[in-house]
């Protein structure tokens, strides 16, 4: 099983990295669930594609509108914070959304990229092949696909996740137990699929790009029958490539199809089915060293890796769901999913690591340490969940509850080798080449750990009118884990209650305040110097805010200050030689600030989206508490059409982040990294009606800079170029 490898590590920010002398830990995967309503309208921002398809909309699907399917498919929208019919102005919380057109515009043809452009996010990329989100200061631990929350292991994202299958992300900060049921007081990131039009529809687009990239996707929706009651959609992407660093190479492959329908009056059912195959040759574990043994602070070409010939890491996701939605009388529905979901990882890696800082003339200082495993993960999660409105005290409300269960299996397997060889030991002078050590000899595969997870919710929420101004948002879920297995430990129970309640008025038709609290649970894989697992951090999230639109209700500014607290996480104390075995101990680290986004139209040819997060964070190093975390971020996308010649669009976008800094494991020595800001271009021509020409460029000022000091990263990308062709039809 992969372990933490660094021997120091600091609250909230463990990884699952092999520990070359450290006995077993625990990955963290919890089925997650929400209650998602098919066809609930939260007035979110309209993705292109919806609002295309709207417009497309003839009289005579007007005139079916009485067939609910094809009605359903016309507003589909997303859930948003609560699971009831509120749009993002309502929602007594912050919620950011990123559409499939600013991912298209600025080319992010994977998640990492595409949440590079939401407010309040920050994408630590600290090795070539995995990643951690954090917002306000702690690790996303949860993620959902259409409302449904599925494992996030420790918040570690393995393998970059295409972004085509999905129509927005929305990006919901703060503790949120009503939607997650357990996780950290950062925030929830929920993954919109597409889904089905009601016009046969379809996209096809090939890009080429610096170090030899390609891409190739295609996107396909159509009507099965006349009136338009069943309908499916086929979305595929094939890309690979170098890459700017020494012999790193990535291809990737993304199917996803789904088809909808209706069954009786009353019914509509859909199921779909999504497989990603990621494979990287020449990757990192781990990453740079950039300490000396004199104190000073390393320089390397951008493209320093220390990976070698024979590495590599190859991932495998698969999901399957099947939904369905019936239409109760008056306005309640009633919703049962399915949802299946398979992670396996085969890998052969090699670290670099140092416990002395280097040679600053000679690069001299470097151990190695190789690994190669097999992860296989299966997840299942099934819910029910009721969505509708009352009358009460002259006034309409709204409520929602539901019930879920989810289970896992995860299990890890190793290879083992004698630990003699280059492979175990001092290495040659940094930078080395590709073939400075050989393969290791492995054993045969044999199981480290085997772990069985449970988690069971109820859930409910209700939005009361007071008043036409005044409103309130109340919810509760209980959650029941459980968790044992082989080689992890004692087996593991625990129930916790977390409210959500927010307060909400309208000072007048376009400015709304609102208050709320909410809390969460995330159950720990650390043990503490007895050997026991920590008990479950709390996280609590206090927020106040001011909604605003302006320009005729084209852009939405939202102004929020925020205490985000986190309770008995868990803290690296030390190594016990005689368990081999890290320890720690719970801490409370609190995160304070406030963040500001405006997004929107400022006139019918500009879009814009800025945000601007500032914080502080308390814990047991005051000041000095997870300095990797910047306390001040700010992103741009701000996008045009040329007046007078609409056939052209030009935007520029990109973020900006304070200066960080870490210590280092084992040397115990400070890296920093001072402020930067990272800016991307896009031109496009409509050259026909149907068909556009883009270029992209990517860190346009050619910006050098350590991408994540989470757990010491590498160089960003340098200036790079893509071109590509889009074709609609």
């Amino acid at each position: 099983m992969r372990q933490e490898f660094h021997g120091r590590t600091h609250a909230a920010r463990s990884t699952t990295r092999p520990v070359p002398f450290a006995g077993n830990r625990l990955r963290l995967a919890i089925g997650l669930v929400l209650a998602c309503t098919a066809g609930a309208a939260m007035a979110v921002p309209q993705e292109a594609a919806g609002q295309a398809e709207t417009a497309r909309r003839t009289d005579s699907v007007t005139d079916l509108d009485h067939v609910l399917v094809v009605a359903q498919r016309a507003n589909r929208v997303s859930n948003g914070a609560t699971n009831l019919d509120l749009d993002i102005k309502e929602t007594p919380q912050s919620i950011s959304v990123v559409t499939q057109e600013q991912m298209q515009q600025f080319g992010a043809s994977n998640l990492n990229d595409a949440l590079r452009l939401a407010t309040g996010i920050q994408v630590e990329e600290w090795e070539t092949n995995r990643t951690n989100f954090t917002a306000r200061g702690f690790d996303i631990k949860n993620t959902q696909i259409d409302g449904v929350g599925l494992p996030n292991n420790w918040g570690i994202v393995t393998g970059a996740m295409d972004s085509f299958g999905y129509d927005k992300l929305e990006v919901i900060r703060g503790a949120n137990g009503l939607l997650t049921g357990v996780g950290n007081a950062s925030g929830t990131i929920n993954y919109v699929r597409k889904r089905p039009t009601n016009d046969a529809q379809g996209q096809l687009g090939v890009s080429f790009g610096s170090w030899s990239n390609r891409r190739i996707e295609a996107d396909y929706s159509t009507p099965f029958n006349e009136n338009r009651t069943w309908a499916g959609r086929f979305v595929a992407a094939r890309e690979d490539g170098d890459s700017w660093l020494r012999d790193y190479q990535n291809e990737r492959t993304f199917l996803y199809g789904v088809v909808d329908g209706q069954i009786g009056d009353n019914g509509t059912l859909t199921f779909g089915y999504s497989w990603q195959q990621n494979d990287s040759d020449h990757n990192m574990w781990g990453a740079l060293t950039f300490n000396n043994n004199d104190g000073t602070q390393a320089e390397w070409n951008r493209s320093a890796s220390t990976t070698q010939d024979w590495t590599f890491w190859n991932t495998n996701t698969q999901t399957a769901f099947v939904e369905y939605t019936h239409q109760l009388r008056g306005d309640w529905r009633l919703k049962a999913s399915y949802n299946h979901r398979t992670n396996r990882s085969d890998d052969q890696l090699f670290f670099a690591y140092t416990v002395t800082g280097l040679d600053p003339v000679t690069g001299e200082g470097l151990l190695g340490w190789a690994y190669k495993g097999y992860e296989d993960m299966t997840s299942d999660l099934g819910e029910v969940s009721l969505n509708g409105r009352f009358e009460l005290l002259g006034r309409e409300h709204e409520a929602m509850f539901g019930v879920s269960m989810a289970t896992s299996e995860q299990g890890y397997w190793l290879h083992p080798t004698d630990f003699s060889g280059p492979a175990f030991g001092t290495l040659p002078g940094f930078p080395y080449a590709g073939n400075a050590v050989p393969e290791p000899a492995w054993g045969a595969r044999e199981l480290s750990t085997l772990t069985h997870q449970k988690l069971r919710r109820a859930f409910g929420a209700t939005r009361l009118a007071f008043t036409d101004r005044l409103k309130a948002v109340l919810g509760v879920n209980w959650a029941g884990f459980d968790r044992h297995g082989t080689n992890i430990g004692e087996p593991f129970e625990q129930n916790n209650t977390s409210p959500y309640a927010g307060l909400t008025f309208d000072f007048n038709d376009d400015i709304l305040g609102y208050v709320s609290y909410s809390d969460i649970y995330q159950p720990q894989d650390q043990n503490g110097i007895d050997g026991l697992y920590l008990e479950p951090t709390k996280g609590v999230n206090y927020e106040v805010g001011v909604k605003a639109e302006w320009l005729d209700r084209r852009l939405l500014t939202t102004l929020a200050w925020f205490s985000a607290k986190q309770k008995g996480l868990a803290s690296y104390v030390g190594y016990d030689f005689d368990t081999a075995r890290y320890y720690y101990e719970p801490v409370d680290v609190e995160s304070r600030g406030f963040e500001f986004e405006a997004a929107g139209k400022l006139t019918d040819n500009v879009d814009l989206v800025f945000g601007y997060t500032h914080l502080s964070m308390d814990g047991p190093d005051g000041n000095d508490t997870f300095p990797w975390v910047p306390r001040s971020t700010a992103n741009l996308a701000l996008s045009a059409r040329a007046p007078g010649l609409p056939a052209l669009s030009y935007g520029i976008g990109g973020r900006w982040q304070s200066g960080t800094f870490t210590e280092e494991s084992y040397t115990s020595m400070i890296v920093r990294q001072d402020s930067y800001a990272v800016v991307n271009a896009f031109v496009a021509w409509d050259f026909a009606s149907n068909a556009t020409l883009r270029a992209n460029i990517g860190n346009l000022t050619d910006e050098k800079y350590i991408n994540s000091l989470y757990q010491i990263g590498y160089y960003g990308a340098p200036r790079n170029y893509t071109l590509s062709l889009n074709w609609r039809f």
